[in-house]
């Protein structure tokens, strides 16, 4: 009878410190995923994912010329955009990854609306999601004002005087931000401190919660296409007669699913290298705190709330960002009183399809404006 091999020392001395059953992970790789999660719009929830990590890298890189400071802040910028060996090319990725996880967070948070996946059970992972989408756009706003070129220091000017006016809790937020009732050199230090410490916290935290809870509810299947709906039914049993999934709605989380994530994360590398070499990172002027530019706008993920600041007075628009805002995230919990009172009722998508269309308006009309 032939002898069993040894096993190698460095593999007996990892079992003995890191007694983890590879089964687990047997478990994990076969984990069934629905049909459509093969198409790239139902699994989007990936994607900022993984910009978030090339913005954690290129962020990390960053930070090591960066000085948080007025007076050396747009020299750094300026040092390393032009004197570092390819800083450009950091800088721009950079900037064109945190423009891609703002527009990723958005779509994903569209599909899942449409989708009605926020629907009971999921209504608290909703509600985290649009912590996510708000964080993000926190990470944006810091970071854009970080350059500290004229444009990036006015928005943030603008930017504070527009929380100001929320009610109640408005003022607080604009001196947290500022550090005092108006932009001054402490300003700069606290967008470095929330941009790079705070915020990334705060990701990191709802991003647990966030997987927890989709580990908890697993993913929404939806209705199951024709052609897989006249297939007859199979189970499949492994040795010991466990029941797997059926393979006619369902798929494996490896390597099916991972070699989609994979495919996606190839292809966002390869548009972001493109999108720094073709459009870098822009530098403006130093900015100059007594002259204000003719036209200031923000970036564009802001353009719908900037065109609404206009089009109506401030108490109103505030009130209806506010209204919105609050909508918004507890929409699960909205819908849900409206499908109790009329069940079957489709007033979530027109309510969706008005909203997209507004903000595309907006988004439209300011990005096309010329002043």
């Amino acid at each position: 009878m032939a002898s069993r091999p040894e096993i190698p020392k460095w593999l007996r001395f990892l079992r003995e410190r890191v007694p983890v059953n590879i089964e687990v992970f047997e478990e994990l790789s076969k984990e069934p995923i629905p049909h459509h999660m093969k198409n790239w719009w139902y699994c989007l929830g990936g994607t900022p994912l993984m910009l978030l990590a090339v913005q954690v890298v290129t962020g990390i890189l960053l930070t090591f010329y960066y000085r948080p400071s007025p007076e050396d802040a747009y020299n750094s910028v300026r040092m390393i955009t032009e004197e570092i060996p390819f800083g450009w090319w950091i800088r721009s990725v950079h900037h064109w990854a945190a423009n891609l996880m703002v527009l990723a967070v958005g779509l994903h948070m569209i599909r899942v609306f449409f989708t009605g996946a926020y629907r009971k059970p999921r209504e608290l992972n909703w509600v985290v999601g649009t912590g996510l989408l708000f964080t993000t756009l926190g990470f944006a706003f810091t970071g854009y004002a970080l350059v500290y070129d004229q444009l990036s220091y006015w928005a943030a000017t603008v930017g504070t005087n527009v929380a100001e006016q929320f009610p109640v809790i408005g003022p607080w937020i604009a001196r947290l931000l500022r550090g005092g009732e108006a932009v001054n050199p402490t300003t700069l230090t606290r967008f470095f401190v929330f941009h790079v410490g705070a915020m990334p916290t705060l990701m990191v935290i709802l991003l647990g919660m966030h997987i927890f809870l989709l580990r908890v509810h697993g993913v929404m299947e939806l209705e199951a296409p024709e052609e897989v709906q006249q297939t007859p039914l199979t189970v499949e049993e492994d040795r010991e007669g466990k029941r797997r999934f059926d393979p006619n709605r369902f798929f494996a989380f490896f390597p099916d699913h991972v070699t989609t994530e994979l495919l996606v994360g190839m292809f966002l590398l390869t548009l972001l290298t493109m999108l720094a070499i073709v459009f870098p990172a822009h530098l403006g002027p130093p900015a100059n705190p007594d002259e204000t530019p003719l036209h200031i706008k923000p970036e564009w993920y802001f353009y719908p709330v900037f065109r609404w600041l206009k089009l109506v007075p401030l108490w109103l628009a505030m009130g209806g960002l506010l209204v919105g805002g609050l909508a918004f995230v507890l929409w699960p919990f909205i819908d849900g009183w409206i499908r109790r009172v009329k069940p079957r009722s489709e007033l979530g998508t027109a309510v969706g399809a008005v909203a997209a269309l507004l903000l595309v308006t907006f988004l439209l009309w300011e990005a096309l404006a010329t002043h």
